[in-house]
């Protein structure tokens, strides 16, 4: 089968679609995979680590106000989807599997056109832009959210399957994890805390002030925070001002590549509430603390926050509210009591969905066959 993935921008994005295809070539080891996204996007970094290779069409994101940009991004559109339509003449794909953004449009939307199977996921309760556009072109829509369906034109073109997520199922335990990581025996607990792959500056300062007031006064903790790859030197200039490169227990990085052995080592995750994030979180069965970003369409990352808030399996802090004090109390609401750590656990792993990956690639083989006998 030779597959086309297109998704990008986020890790958000780019990380369910490599998940999809590790899926695809566990099974069909044959498989002609690449991917397509943009020069800018994080796809640069995560996809060559993987061994596909990725090819590079031009085009941006609408801005929320009006903008000489979303000029020039309206003309990124109408020529992007002929650089697509010459990509995909080039690969020759079976199919084109997109896991939204903007990045995904020109070659779905050009796939669509020339009558080549297309399937596309949308992670999120409120589907993005790119996903509005192209859903009623597409063969499949697969989603996370059975609340997503209310928002789509033709709900009975999709189907729920989750999330599809690069960590397997037990594929590392915890005592393993943290033996891995050198935290046995060195550290009791762990803190893992991060504000999405290309960084949010309002969760960086907050775990900033954690750092000064909780994590630099318990050395038995080890905390590491991802500051995403647009915040990093603004917040590795404020972290080494306040001296907190001295602390060895205290470690900002610009992003976590080993995300599913360092969540399987957590003892606490702070985090936005993206639903990639919830989906890894619920399978580790992790405590978290949820910043939500109060910066997406229709506030998606309250409502998800809010859900698991509801049943136990969250701390919920918005953004407008964070305090260093209201910060340090959530922390020590997790990390001083296990019965706290227990439930909460318990609550999350009840919403984990494993096989998300399993149930796309044989939508997808399905598609692929079909197309072949018509």
């Amino acid at each position: 089968m030779r597959v086309l993935m297109t998704g990008g921008g986020t890790g958000g994005h780019v990380n369910p679609a490599i998940a999809i295809a590790n899926t695809i070539r566990a099974h069909e080891p044959d498989a002609e995979i690449a991917f397509v996204g943009t020069s800018r996007g994080i796809e640069n970094k995560l996809v060559p680590k993987e061994g596909y290779p990725l090819h590079h069409i031009e085009i941006r994101g609408l801005k929320r106000s009006l903008s000489l940009q979303n000029i020039k991004t309206a003309f990124l559109v109408l020529t992007s989807v002929s650089k697509g339509k010459k990509l995909i003449k080039q690969f020759r794909p079976d199919i084109v599997i997109g896991t939204g953004g903007y990045a995904c449009f020109p070659i779905m939307k050009a796939a669509s056109l020339m009558g080549i199977p297309c399937a596309l996921h949308e992670s999120n309760a409120y589907p993005g832009v790119a996903v509005k556009l192209l859903e009623t072109s597409v063969d499949r829509m697969f989603i996370n959210f059975e609340a997503c369906k209310a928002h789509l034109r033709k709900p009975e073109n999709a189907i729920v399957v989750g999330n599809p997520l690069r960590t397997k199922p037990g594929a590392i335990s915890y005592d393993e994890a943290r033996a891995a990581l050198g935290i046995t025996g060195k550290y009791r607990r762990f803190l893992l805390s991060c504000g999405g792959s290309m960084g949010a500056e309002q969760v960086n300062l907050a775990m900033l002030d954690l750092m000064r007031a909780y994590s630099s006064k318990h050395p038995e903790l080890l905390h590491v925070h991802a500051t995403g790859s647009i915040e990093y030197e603004a917040t590795q200039k404020m972290f080494r001002e306040a001296g907190l490169d001295q602390y060895e227990n205290i470690r900002l990085v610009e992003y976590i590549y080993d995300m599913p052995t360092q969540m399987a080592a957590a003892d606490l995750v702070v985090a936005r509430a993206g639903s990639i994030t919830l989906s890894e979180l619920a399978l580790e069965g992790k405590p978290c603390i949820l910043i939500p970003s109060p910066n997406v369409t229709e506030n998606h990352q309250y409502k998800n926050a809010k859900v698991l808030s509801d049943c136990g399996a969250a701390i919920l802090l918005e953004e407008r509210d964070i305090t260093p004090q209201r910060t340090v109390e959530a922390v020590r609401t997790v990390l001083d009591s296990t019965e706290t750590r227990r439930s909460m656990s318990e609550a999350i792993h009840a919403l984990a969905v494993s096989d998300a990956c399993e149930r796309i690639y044989e939508e997808c083989r399905r598609l692929v066959e079909a197309r072949k006998t018509c």
